[in-house]
């Protein structure tokens, strides 16, 4: 063996020697970690039921539904597939934003930062200016094609953050293509609205956010992607935990890390994608899924992904729920609840670091 061989050998070894005692760096977290993931579970049951009693009459519809088929079609066609849809969503946004703040090394990284968001926006204008109309007027049919408009803009707007940056090799080259490519569209789709004033409601409340149609199909397509997306994520989720000791160390354990981090992107795409296409912009739920998580436990990224999946969901069945009840039988934009709650989250957390830092 020379001794260019034995160095590469003992670096190697050191290196994954490390990866592992910063993956088991917290056995006696496991306890609390089982106790967050049941406590998680359980508090989504509870939002998904409370659900189904909030509405324009209550919990009436529910109590009597077994009686009458009138409250039995509210509950079973529209709060409940309404209900499971808003955690869908929740979750797919949570997986999201903790697979790009892994990627990214960044907290403060959320799932629209490779320009998912302005290109779904734009998709959706041109999907109205060629359908000539309100989307939540027409047919299932107009509906439909909003929906894939929406996701291939945002799935098209990946692609050019992917073909500006040159591929996936250097994350900041990435991210800055992201920002980029997000502000281009997002100038482009406000041109296309402002061209066109019959569609700026209809965009409005694409822009805003909403569960209200959100039928059995969305919320089949979003679980289905979101079991694809959690077993991936999971799988690579040792490859987040090996960048999070930094680029050299996680090439240096010899990973694949050009496929992988494509194999991440594709992850963030398509599960935030989804979620836009089913439910319009909802903000700052899959930004402080992940830190919800963090502030109350330190877990490796599999953990992360897992608990901030469910996180995202009670968030947004949470903020759902508050959407339908505050004004009921008016409802709010559930992207404006998002916005107030997480906001609110997020300046409290600035508060606690500025005061743990002053001390």
């Amino acid at each position: 063996m020379t001794p260019m061989s034995g160095s590469a050998m003992v670096t190697g070894l050191d290196i994954q020697a490390k990866l592992e005692s910063h993956s088991a760096a917290i056995p006696h977290q496991r306890g609390k970690l089982l106790f967050t993931l049941i406590s998680l579970l359980l508090l989504s049951l509870i939002l998904i039921v409370l659900g189904l009693g909030v509405g324009s009459n209550g919990w009436e519809s529910l109590s009597s539904m077994w009686q009458q088929s009138l409250a039995m079609q509210i509950v079973w066609d529209i709060r409940l597939p309404r209900t499971l849809g808003a955690w869908a969503a929740g979750a797919l946004l949570g997986l999201s934003g903790a697979v790009a703040q892994g990627l990214f090394r960044n907290p403060l990284a959320d799932p629209y930062l490779l320009g998912s968001a302005s290109g779904a926006s734009l998709g959706v204008a041109t999907a109205l200016v060629a359908f000539g109309g309100s989307p939540f007027a027409t047919a299932w049919v107009v509906r439909l094609g909003l929906t894939g408009a929406a996701f291939c803009g945002a799935v098209l707007a990946v692609f050019l953050t992917l073909l500006l940056a040159r591929g996936v090799q250097h994350t900041l080259r990435l991210l800055l293509a992201g920002v980029i490519v997000g502000v281009v569209l997002g100038a482009v789709g406000s041109l296309v609205t402002m061209m066109r004033p019959d569609i700026v409601q209809a965009m409005q409340a694409f822009m805003l956010g909403s569960t209200g149609y959100v039928g059995w199909s969305s919320c089949g397509v979003m679980l289905l992607v979101f079991v694809i997306c959690l077993v991936i994520s999971l799988a690579l989720s040792q490859v987040l935990d090996g960048l999070s000791l930094g680029e050299a160390t996680a090439s240096s354990l010899g990973l694949p890390l050009p496929q992988m981090r494509m194999a991440l992107v594709l992850i963030i795409a398509l599960s935030a994608g989804t979620a836009v296409a089913q439910t319009g912009l909802i903000v700052f739920v899959g930004l402080a899924a992940p830190h919800l998580v963090r502030s109350m436990l330190k877990t490796t990224h599999a953990g992360l992904i897992v608990l901030s999946s469910l996180a995202g969901g009670i968030l947004l069945s949470a903020a759902d729920i508050l959407s339908r009840w505050m004004i009921a039988p008016q409802e709010l934009p559930v992207g404006v609840v998002t916005a107030i709650l997480g906001g609110a989250y997020l300046l409290r957390l600035m508060h606690k670091q500025r005061r743990m830092e002053g001390h």
